[in-house]
């Protein structure tokens, strides 16, 4: 399975491609898409067609992104909000399933903690995918989030078949409680 993970932001919207199969997981690509100083239109039109390149090159399988969280300055929300939408737009248009994650659930899937920094997420996805280097910020994020998409998907997969889709499988004995898995 090929997964696309995207970082929204409005001046840089990275991804990150990797394919999954079995339990192993292989790099395929990364980047960033970079929309420019012009009007807010022009910029969302540059995400839109951006991720959509992305997504036509590499043919992914399924998506994931980032979810918004709410800064300091409600403005900036709003933009970064919008700069998403324009991701997501471009991945439903290429008929792909969109998968959405916190900030805190993707570092803790892929450092182990939800507070890791960035230097953290850059050294945890060069090692987890075998990189010869780091990743920039974006672009590791990005690889993050699919990483996060990639554990995620099959628990996801196991809780949808219901109590008896864990019975014997990894998950044996675990339930769920308030939405999320517990022993």
């Amino acid at each position: 399975m090929i997964i696309l993970g995207i970082d929204p932001g409005l001046r840089t919207t990275g991804f990150g491609v990797i394919q999954k199969h079995g339990g192993k997981l292989r790099y395929i690509a990364s980047g960033t898409i970079k929309s420019g100083e012009g009007d807010l239109p022009t910029r969302l039109k540059v995400i839109l067609d951006g991720v959509g390149e992305v997504a036509r090159t590499y043919g992914p399988d399924c998506a994931a992104i980032e979810q918004v969280f709410v800064n300091v300055n409600p403005q900036s929300t709003l933009l970064l909000g919008q700069a998403r939408g324009a991701a997501i737009c471009a991945l439903v248009s290429a008929e792909l399933s969109v998968a959405e994650y916190s900030p805190t659930q993707i570092k803790q899937a892929v450092v182990g903690t939800g507070r890791a920094v960035k230097a953290q997420m850059q050294d945890m996805v060069a090692r987890l995918l075998q990189l010869p280097g780091l990743p920039g910020t974006d672009a590791a994020d990005a690889l993050g989030i699919a990483i996060c998409h990639a554990h995620s998907r099959e628990t996801l997969t196991l809780i949808a078949g219901g109590t008896n889709a864990t019975a014997n499988g990894p998950l044996a004995g675990l339930r769920m409680k308030r939405g999320r898995l517990v022993g």
